[in-house]
């Protein structure tokens, strides 16, 4: 997941959570209110109520905390354990309060199943809505069963459990949608990121991303290398572009094998790389240099062809603490290099660089 996307899931998750505590809360006061005589306690007061809206309070304020824990930490290896308790717990306070106004209030309140559906599909999505659909239903079907008219007519049962159904499929299948859609979303997004920071033929990263990545160094002890096939010109000139394109998408695999965690080597343009080594002195630079130049000389097989390139090497230093830039870096490089280039020519075919296109 990228880091945009993960971003966002956390915000999202904080805001269900937020909203969720709000609402739980709300409950809460109202519950406590009526608990006080507030919203019209109704006289005598049964035992079982008194118990039932305590109980109701408990399991609303477990709930807020599981938010709260939630909230603090919506990327947590517990999110969804505590998110499908948060579920069941509120599944069962409106399961309560729907039955309590059946029974006692004599209000019809059993359209308010649907919030813990709503609730569910939000959270699991379709697996959620369908579970909190199946206890709403069995705890209204129950309360039909066993209070009878004195509760609801047993008519309105079959329809209660359709319309509920109906609202589980619609959210479930929606939020589920949404998600397949952020996925998609995301998906789209990182292409367009690693395509806009990397190059297209050698899937190195691009100037672009270099220096994005060289930025966050600064102040870092770090030597830069730039790399200059050798022979590569007479490799498009003898066997055409496509052979060429091979020979460097080729040479951007080696390149990224012959790398430790942290370096990072791109693609100029051409037949020109650069690496970038953190923490990494000339005597370091010297050795990865080494087993550069023998890589990129082995033989490369491209449309039956066995290819020979060699390499030239620049390097740059610069010591913890100092200001030099990439730029700066890059030109002493690109100095180094040329004098890499033309130190010993003429030089053997195969070794450094001469195309031999006998072979």
């Amino acid at each position: 997941m990228s880091t945009t996307s993960e971003a966002s899931m956390l915000r999202k998750r904080r805001a269900v959570e937020g909203a969720n505590f709000v609402s739980r809360g709300s409950g809460l006061l109202a519950t406590m209110l009526f608990l006080a005589g507030w919203f019209g306690m109704p006289a005598p007061v049964e035992p079982q109520l008194i118990v039932g809206c305590l109980a109701g309070i408990a399991v609303m304020a477990i709930g807020n905390v599981l938010a709260l824990i939630n909230f603090r930490r919506p990327d947590g290896p517990r999110y969804a354990v505590l998110s499908a308790c948060q579920v069941a717990g509120d599944t069962l306070v409106m399961s309560g309060i729907v039955v309590w106004f059946q029974v006692y209030g004599d209000l019809t309140t059993w359209p308010g199943l649907i919030v813990p559906i709503v609730v569910g599909a939000l959270r699991h999505r379709l697996r959620g809505a369908l579970i909190a659909w199946a206890a709403t239903s069995t705890v209204f079907a129950v309360t039909v069963i066993a209070l009878g008219d004195q509760a609801v007519r047993a008519e309105d049962l079959p329809f209660a459990v359709a319309i509920h159904l109906f609202v589980a499929l619609l959210s479930g299948t929606q939020s589920a949608a949404y998600a397949r859609q952020v996925k998609e979303l995301d998906a789209t997004r990182k292409a367009l990121q690693h395509q806009a920071t990397h190059d297209g033929l050698t899937g190195l990263p691009n100037r672009a991303r270099i220096a994005e990545y060289a930025d966050g160094q600064a102040g870092r002890e770090m030597t830069v290398l730039l790399l200059d096939l050798n022979g590569f010109k007479q490799v498009n000139d003898l066997r055409g572009h496509a052979t060429g394109d091979g020979v460097l998408r080729e040479a951007g695999n080696r390149l990224r094998a012959c790398l430790r965690a942290g370096d990072m080597a791109g693609r100029l343009g051409g037949d020109e790389f650069v690496v970038l080594l953190p923490d990494t002195g000339p005597a370091e630079a010297a050795e990865l240099s080494a087993r550069l130049r023998a890589e990129i000389g082995r033989p490369v097989r491209v449309d039956g062809h066995e290819i020979s390139v060699g390499v030239s090497i620049g390097a740059a230093h610069r010591p913890a603490g100092a200001a030099t830039g990439l730029a700066e870096l890059t030109a002493e490089a690109d100095v180094a290099m040329y004098q890499d280039k033309t130190a010993d020519l003429p030089r053997p075919s195969g070794r450094n660089g001469v195309y031999d296109p006998v072979r």
